[in-house]
């Protein structure tokens, strides 16, 4: 569908709703991308992901046939506070600290998915935030918002890698906005601070070595030795590889989204005190929030692991 509405109309209301970038990717070129995410299935390195295996990852126009053209956004999500460094503390990654992004990202999401239909009948709008089959670290750098790091991890000049991720899926037939260029350079300290060697090699994770993925999405009773062995105080997520780019270091600023300071008892969480976190407790302490996910039974494993 050709559009009345220009790309800098909609890059500017995405910012007056809040976003902090806003970018135009072509639904229609991503066979590059398609055959990296082959490779790395093909090594299962994504673990036990077995949704990243979906067709649909593969074809935006499985997921919304009528799809033309992306809308990226981005919002930054830093607070400057620090973790603890004390054996008896756990570490939740910043991400988590604060109220769902999933909530945070959808309201504005909708808001402009809503504005879009409003300008003409026709106009479809589908929209994700992390909640969708779709390669949306693959839109965002096509759609200039930042490159994808060694660390697999979205950059942005302005923000470091601080972001969280959404895409409106649109019919609307607009022009791409230039694709991001790379600039690692030649840093590799991602790639040497992660304990478990994730980062297998530039630009490539593997799940199975992840201490963010075996604290958040490992459903076993007990975590591998060479994770155990790692965790650092982690027991949600992992942030490693994101305090030592400096990229984040040089650039990282305090977001204006209030829901996104952190809620007072995940910034320092006593390890002993999660061994023993009851239902009622994880209820309280993890209301709205993205760490939901780690169910009550997984923040004991992880705070034991942490304690042995």
């Amino acid at each position: 569908m050709k559009s009345s509405i220009s790309n800098s109309q909609i890059k500017q209301k995405a910012l007056e709703i809040g976003f902090h970038k806003a970018g135009i990717a072509s639904a229609n070129e991503f066979g590059l991308e398609i055959n990296r995410l082959q490779r790395w299935l093909n090594k299962g390195y994504q673990a036990d992901l077995e949704w990243m295996g979906s067709p649909k990852r593969q074809d935006l126009k499985v997921v919304m046939p009528e799809v033309q053209s992306v809308i990226c956004v981005a919002l930054n999500y830093y607070t400057p506070h620090q973790h603890s460094e004390s054996s008896e503390i756990g570490k939740i990654s910043r991400y988590g600290w604060g109220r769902d992004y999933h909530k945070v990202m959808h309201k504005k999401l909708k808001f402009l998915a809503n504005w879009l239909q409003e300008q003409d009948k026709n106009i479809l709008t589908r929209y994700y935030a992390d909640t969708g089959p779709i390669m949306e670290k693959p839109l965002a750098e096509q759609a200039g918002l930042g490159w994808i790091a060694k660390n697999g991890n979205l950059i942005t000049r302005e923000y470091g890698s601080w972001v969280f991720l959404g895409e409106v899926l649109t019919n609307l037939e607009l022009r791409r906005d230039s694709p991001h260029t790379e600039h690692c350079g030649s840093c590799t300290r991602c790639l040497e601070a992660c304990p478990t060697n994730a980062i297998v090699e530039s630009f490539v994770i593997d799940a199975n070595l992840c201490i963010a993925y075996h604290t958040i999405e490992n459903r076993n009773p007990e975590l591998p030795p060479h994770i155990k062995s790692n965790l650092k105080g982690w027991v949600a997520g992992c942030d490693i590889c994101q305090d030592v780019c400096p990229w984040n270091q040089r650039f990282a600023q305090e977001t204006n989204i209030d829901e996104f300071q952190p809620y007072p008892d995940n910034l320092a969480p006593q390890l002993t005190k999660l061994v023993e976190i009851s239902e009622e407790d994880w209820n309280r302490q993890f209301r709205a929030s993205a760490l939901r996910r780690i169910k009550p039974e997984m923040l004991q494993r992880n705070a034991r692991a942490n304690l042995e």
